[in-house]
């Protein structure tokens, strides 16, 4: 196993990432920057693709840009995740933004909560969110951050974090009513 392997790194976790190899790459050793690199892309891209949707691919490319180019200035190793995070939540957003897909899809067609497609019911429910409310619910929800770590994430007031919750909350929830 090399130095920088991954320790967990299963679906929907994040890697365990050693901090010699992390130090390596600040340091601009390029084979440290091309497996940390390695590393950090699948973490990224579940972090993105479902807050970017289709552009999903697009906005981890420019996440991992952005970590590429800010690794130097990383204090602290063992941050390197949550600092990973921040920026693939934040750049997912802008993405999605940039390409003009932030208006709501309706919630009419999708199935009940009893239906055995529910994983399929659920993807489809984030799908036609915006993505600052698909954002809000996966870092929230998904990811287990407290509202104000949710607030850094995404880089919003304390109070907007709370109202988007709410309003995607109430959204999300329609699916299962009507």
């Amino acid at each position: 196993m090399s130095q920088g392997a991954a320790v967990g790194g299963g679906a929907g976790q994040a890697p365990g990432i050693d901090p010699v190899l992390v130090r390596s790459a600040q340091r601009g050793e390029p084979l440290a920057v091309a497996e940390l690199m390695e590393l950090l892309a699948p973490y990224v891209g579940r972090i993105c693709g479902p807050i970017a949707r289709q552009d999903g691919p697009d906005a981890a490319q420019e996440a991992l840009i952005v970590i590429l180019r800010g690794l130097r200035q990383l204090r602290e190793p063992a941050a390197l995740l949550g600092w990973v995070r921040t920026i693939a939540v934040r750049e997912a957003v802008r993405t999605a933004q940039r390409a003009g897909r932030t208006v709501a899809e309706p919630l009419a067609e999708l199935r009940a909560a009893g239906d055995p497609q529910l994983a399929a019911d659920i993807e489809d429910a984030l799908a036609r969110l915006t993505p600052e409310h698909r954002a809000v619910l996966l870092v929230r929800d998904l990811a287990g951050l407290d509202e104000a770590a949710a607030s850094s994430v995404l880089d919003v007031p304390l109070g907007t974090v709370r109202s988007r919750l709410a309003r995607a909350r109430k959204s999300f929830r329609k699916v299962w009513e009507s």
